[in-house]
């Protein structure tokens, strides 16, 4: 508490990223690896803050730069692991050697107890004052974090959220049928709830870690839908959203763990918050 006061102070930000796991041993070494080279070394310049003429001293922290933005990034990633049985625990008690126990934590669960709570149980452990969650299988490209950041900082928005749907996003490597299904379900969400947003269903988002506190709390839903329901209540609370738009790539690595299960509990979910929002 004492440290994000602190942060408050001197105007900097430390960014938690949340990341959920269950067999992704073939994964998690590399979406380390990029988040680390998109928030460390894109644009890095050390001792040179010259060159955003922004007058950052850069021995506080790493510096990304693009053309227009410069910021300096304090960041953690959270790895809350559901007692996966392919060894994935192994590899990121690995990356804690290479990269740090201050940069990498893991925060195991003996079991699978849903994507939801998942956030929770890493929530608790979050020293930053902004909370990004992104899938560890590579759908969601840390290439696109300091975008998150950027956007947020220009619009001082409470939630930040990744769209497939409006010009410049995308999706790769999905048959027709899958795209169809996931339009079909964001139509259908669009047209029950109107929750002023493209991409109700994506799960790659920066909240204010207060926000996400906020509004975690008042989310009943499990698995998929909960992705969903965390929307649709941010924007009843009047919560300022804006988007960013990604391309999403299908898992190159593993199996995928959405199934027909998830797609009735999505259905179920859809009615559930048609009812009660």
């Amino acid at each position: 508490m004492a440290e994000e006061k602190e942060r408050k102070g001197d105007g900097k930000h430390k960014y938690s990223i949340i990341v959920p796991t269950y067999n992704e041993r073939l994964n998690i070494a590399l979406i380390v690896y990029l988040i680390f080279k998109h928030l460390r070394t894109s644009g890095l310049v050390i001792g040179e803050a010259r060159f955003c003429n922004l007058g950052i001293d850069s021995s506080c922290g790493w510096l990304i730069r693009d053309e227009s933005f410069c910021l300096d990034v304090d960041f953690e990633i959270i790895v809350v692991d559901d007692g996966s049985p392919d060894g994935t625990q192994e590899i990121v008690k690995q990356l804690q050697h290479l990269y740090g126990e201050d940069r990498i934590l893991l925060r195991a669960r003996a079991k699978k107890l849903g994507l939801g709570t998942a956030y929770i149980h890493g929530l608790k452990h979050a020293t930053g004052d902004f909370v990004v969650i992104m899938d560890a299988d590579l759908s969601h490209h840390p290439k696109y974090l300091p975008s998150f950041i950027k956007k947020q900082l220009e619009t001082n928005a409470s939630i930040v959220t990744g769209t497939r749907y409006v010009k410049g996003g995308g999706v790769h490597g999905w048959n027709l049928m899958r795209k169809l299904t996931s339009r079909g379900a964001n139509v259908l969400a669009q047209t029950l709830l109107w929750p002023g947003v493209s991409d109700l269903t994506g799960s790659f988002r920066l909240y204010k870690k207060s926000v996400l506190e906020d509004v975690i709390s008042s989310c009943v839903s499990k698995g998929y839908v909960f992705q969903m329901e965390m929307l649709v209540r941010a924007t009843r609370k009047g919560y300022h959203i804006e988007e960013v738009p990604i391309t999403f790539v299908d898992r190159v690595f593993g199996t995928s763990k959405l199934g027909g299960s998830e797609i009735v509990e999505y259905l179920k979910g859809l009615v559930y918050l048609l009812l009660t929002t």
